[in-house]
């Protein structure tokens, strides 16, 4: 963990996905070290019990639903936090979803879920991010699947491989061409990966460095830093407990970029603690 403690009791950090797995063990993490944490689910029960799970450690968790496919539950959520901390300091975009079955619907909705659903998370939360002398964090919570090498056709990563010139109607474009290459049943030809779920990842990571330059340059006090890490393969239901890694330890890095010291990294891709190709 960092040598820096820059956080507080008062410092607000908001998990996608909270309920179960990683998000579960990254709310008690942070929760651990100190911060108040906003642990959020689509299901309300799920996500009480979760929150009362580590309230009854003495950790500072609170439960507020949130459905990342819908912008009112966003903009409830919004509106919540506004009210109830004047915005917050962390955001993990943690919450996703793997395709186990063919066709457009499962690609589109791993899309919707993983790629656009981050973006309208973000979109909402950036807002409310507190400016600091520690630095505002969003983290998204990616995969070595989303690394640039799974597009088996170079011509695929266009402008995407490429940080100069990237936008987030790049981002998008690159999403639509493999959703009608899905809907065309040219995929495995055209040469995408086999999974929605690494192209929903690329698609990511891509915009994690488009946000990343967009906040770069701020003042001292306004500055955000934004990143992705991938929690390595680990036993969730996400993969049907066939990782390596218990969702414990799939915590750590994720909560290890959320907590650098000021002035750190931003726009950068993390494995293990250390930051790897994009």
């Amino acid at each position: 963990m960092s040598a820096t403690r820059w956080w507080t009791e008062s410092t607000i950090a908001l998990v996608t996905g909270g309920n179960k797995g990683i998000g579960f063990e990254i709310v008690k993490k942070l929760a651990q070290q100190g911060l108040t944490v906003i642990l959020t689910a689509r299901n309300d029960e799920k996500g009480l019990d979760a929150a009362a799970k580590l309230k009854s450690q003495g950790l500072n968790v609170v439960f507020h639903r949130l459905d990342v496919l819908s912008s009112t539950s966003i903009s409830q959520l919004a509106d919540w936090l506004k009210h109830q901390f004047d915005g917050l300091d962390i955001l993990i975009n943690n919450a996703g979803i793997i395709d186990y079955e063919p066709g457009l619907a499962s690609a589109q909705k791993v899309l919707d879920t993983n790629y656009k659903g981050v973006k309208d998370v973000t979109r909402q939360m950036l807002p409310l991010l507190r400016p600091s002398d520690g630095g505002a964090r969003v983290v998204n919570v990616s995969s070595r699947l989303g690394q640039l090498l799974k597009l088996k056709d170079s011509a695929l990563c266009g402008d995407i491989g490429k940080l100069e010139g990237l936008t987030e109607e790049k981002v998008d474009r690159f999403v639509e061409k493999y959703l009608q290459d899905v809907k065309d049943g040219r995929a495995v030809e055209s040469g995408w990966p086999y999974r929605s779920y690494s192209v929903s990842k690329i698609a990511l990571n891509a915009y994690t460095r488009v946000l990343s330059e967009s906040m770069k340059n701020r003042a001292d006090g306004q500055h955000i830093y934004i990143n992705c890490v991938t929690p390595g393969h680990c036993k969730t239901d996400l993969t049907r407990n066939s990782g390596i890694y218990t969702a414990e330890e799939g915590a750590e890095t994720p909560v290890w970029v959320a907590l650098l010291p000021p002035h750190g990294p931003t726009g950068q891709f993390f494995a293990e603690k250390h930051v790897e190709d994009f």
